[in-house]
């Protein structure tokens, strides 16, 4: 047996061992499972429920999939955020025919119901709140199942596949990544020589990049804030780090709730687009003196960092929409700090060394997920109907397509959007014969 592969196994073991008496594991006969708590399932299938009626898209692909199968004998590993929309794209790739297993791919983003509730659909579930070490255990039990398809939010699976379970690689097919910051990631692997199995970009879909992105992450932000704090955003000075597609929506969804909003950026484009749509727009080190509330969601670390927790005003509140809790340098705020309490649940108190105060949300981890439900399930909806078709595309077409990061198929994006647009009742134009020629040709003039 490989060095590596006994070394995880005894890690498995003493961390299992440590919270045999806290979690839930395994107690169910033929299930292969460590959750929260098993009682909390009848609570989460009314949650799944409720999502799932708001995501017609990927009912209607779950309901081919149970007939067709498409997804036979294949095993899928997911590391997704554990939450009700998650649960309706796991349960289709079951109906589709396909053996699960899913871990959270944040430590604070699991909804306990949901993973109770899921271990009793038939899925190997192996989330909860988690501790660093605790975190990687569940990822490393999911690729356990040597899955052939992994689906990613955040690129965890494939890096960890890379870095320490390399013999799993032959029996890949494929992946899925959902999110910039693991595109990012993967793109980098692929500049690099390094990656080894071919993965479809479903953050960049059209139907994910301007939907998902945008609203989910706008709306779902604003919620965590609000649930964390309860101030009033009327009046602050907001200001969001960045302004790609999630920044532009925590922009517009905080102006929309009368905040006076400022965006820093590194981008030129950027930065004039954030100014033509109205937006203050100044460096982090002009905005840090004046805000009373800093988000960041770029995808980069230390964006708000020990040059600028100097200028900090008393009472600031710091959050974070990136993926990884990097973007808040949360060394060097506890360097500058005399000591730390925590005011209430994703609820931080600095006290920095002359007196002033830094609030920081939910562990500078993922607002919207820590602290809220993560993004209303509509727009996953697209998101996870991208998922469910592009996992099918990478079964027929996986293994003719080298190591590389691909686009979602543009078919595959095109019928997201018209399934959308039916389930909304929504109608819309098509091409005459006589405009198609004209777009087509070069003959007709002034």
């Amino acid at each position: 047996m490989h060095l590596i592969h006994i070394l995880q196994k005894k890690l498995y073991t003493v961390i299992q061992r440590g919270l045999q008496n806290d979690f839930e594991v395994a107690k169910i006969p033929g299930k292969d499972y460590k959750v929260k708590d098993m009682g909390l399932a009848p609570q989460g299938k009314l949650a799944i429920e409720w999502s799932a009626a708001q995501m017609p898209v990927v009912i209607k692909i779950r309901e081919r999939f149970k007939k067709e199968k498409p997804l036979k004998d294949i095993r899928i590993g997911a590391c997704l955020h554990v939450t009700k929309e998650t649960a309706n794209l796991v349960i289709t790739l079951k109906e589709g025919g396909a053996e699960v297993a899913l871990c959270a791919s944040n430590p604070l983003s699991t909804q306990d119901e949901v993973a109770a509730a899921l271990v009793e659909e038939g899925i190997k579930v192996y989330a909860w709140r988690e501790n660093h070490d605790e975190y990687y255990w569940c990822v490393n039990k999911v690729l356990d199942l040597e899955p052939m398809i992994t689906l990613d939010d955040g690129a965890d699976l494939i890096n960890t596949v890379h870095s320490e379970r390399q013999n799993l690689i032959e029996n890949i097919i494929g992946g899925c990544e959902e999110t910039t910051t693991g595109v990012i990631r993967l793109r980098a692997m692929a500049k690099d020589g390094v990656l080894k199995y071919p993965v479809i970009a479903i953050n960049d879909a059209e139907t994910k990049w301007d939907f998902d992105n945008i609203y989910g992450t706008g709306q779902s932000t604003m919620d965590g804030i609000l649930r964390a704090t309860s101030v009033l955003i009327a009046g602050k000075k907001f200001v969001v780090a960045g302004y790609g597609h999630c920044s532009k929506g925590i922009a517009m969804r905080a102006r929309g709730l009368g905040a006076h909003v400022i965006v820093t950026e590194i981008e030129p484009v950027k930065a004039l687009r954030a100014a033509l749509d109205g937006f203050w727009v100044m460096s982090m080190k002009e905005a840090a003196p004046i805000a009373d509330i800093i988000v960041s969601a770029t995808g980069n670390k230390d964006i708000v960092r020990k040059e600028h927790i100097e200028l900090l005003k008393d009472g600031v509140i710091l959050a974070n929409s990136g993926h990884f809790n990097v973007e808040i340098n949360i060394p060097d705020l506890e360097a500058a700090s005399t000591s730390k309490r925590k005011i209430k649940p994703n609820v931080e108190e600095y006290i920095l060394k002359d007196g002033r105060r830094v609030y920081l949300l939910a562990e500078g981890r993922l607002v919207n997920l820590a602290a809220a439900e993560g993004h209303p399930s509509e727009v996953m909806d697209m998101s996870f109907a991208n998922q469910s078709l592009c996992t099918e595309y990478l079964i027929k077409k996986g293994k003719e397509l080298k190591p590389d990061v691909y686009k979602v198929p543009i078919e595959i994006d095109n019928q997201v959007a018209a399934l959308k647009l039916q389930s909304m009742g929504i109608q819309i134009d098509k091409l005459t014969p006589e405009q198609e020629k004209y777009l087509s040709s070069y003959e007709e003039g002034t």
